[in-house]
C-alpha cells in the first residue's frame, strides 16, 4: 500500500480571466480538502489562484519555478523550488504529479498535458481541452468525486 503524500499538479495560464481565477481557487480548495499537496508552476494566474485556494483550506503548496530565485514564487507557495530551466520545468510539474488538473492556458499548458500523457498520469480536463484520454468532470462536485476515487486507487497500489 502506498504511504507517500498524493500530489496534484494544477496547470493553466498565467494571464487568465477572473472566472478562470475563481475556478482555480476553488480547485485549490478541493485539493486541500481531499488531503493532497498542490503542485504548480509557482507564479501567477492559475498557479497563484489555485495555491491561494489550497492555503485557504489548510493545504500545502509547492511551486516549481522557472527561474533561480525562491522569491519569484507567489505568496501562497509553501515550498518554492527554483529550477533555472525556464519552460523546461513543465516536465517536472507533470512528472511530480500523481494527478494533473488542466485549466485554460496556452502552449505551456498543452506541453504539460503532453508530458502528463508521457508519464501516464491521469489528467482531468477543467479547461475544455477536449483531448482524447483526458478525464472530463461535469463540474467541481464531480471533480472532487473523481479526485477521491483516483486517490483511493493510487493509495491501494
Amino acid at each position: 500500500m502506498r504511504t507517500q503524500q498524493i500530489t496534484i499538479s494544477v496547470i493553466g495560464g498565467h494571464d487568465v480571466k477572473k472566472d478562470v481565477e475563481q475556478l482555480a481557487h476553488n480547485i485549490g480548495e478541493i485539493i486541500a480538502r481531499v488531503g493532497a499537496v498542490l503542485v504548480c508552476g509557482g507564479l501567477f494566474g492559475v498557479m497563484e489562484a489555485a495555491a491561494k485556494g489550497a492555503k485557504k483550506a489548510g493545504g500545502t503548496t509547492i511551486g516549481i519555478l522557472p527561474g533561480k530565485e525562491k522569491s519569484d514564487a507567489n505568496k501562497y507557495i509553501d515550498i518554492a523550488l527554483p529550477t533555472s530551466i525556464g519552460y523546461s520545468r513543465n516536465v517536472i510539474v507533470a512528472c511530480s504529479a500523481d494527478i494533473i488538473i488542466a485549466l485554460p492556458g496556452s502552449h505551456g499548458t498543452r506541453c504539460e498535458i503532453s508530458y502528463g500523457f508521457v508519464y501516464n498520469r491521469p489528467i482531468l480536463d477543467m479547461g475544455n481541452w477536449n483531448i482524447k484520454g483526458m478525464i472530463k468532470p461535469k463540474d467541481l462536485k464531480d471533480l472532487e468525486a473523481k479526485l477521491k476515487k483516483l486517490i483511493k486507487e493510487l493509495k491501494s497500489v
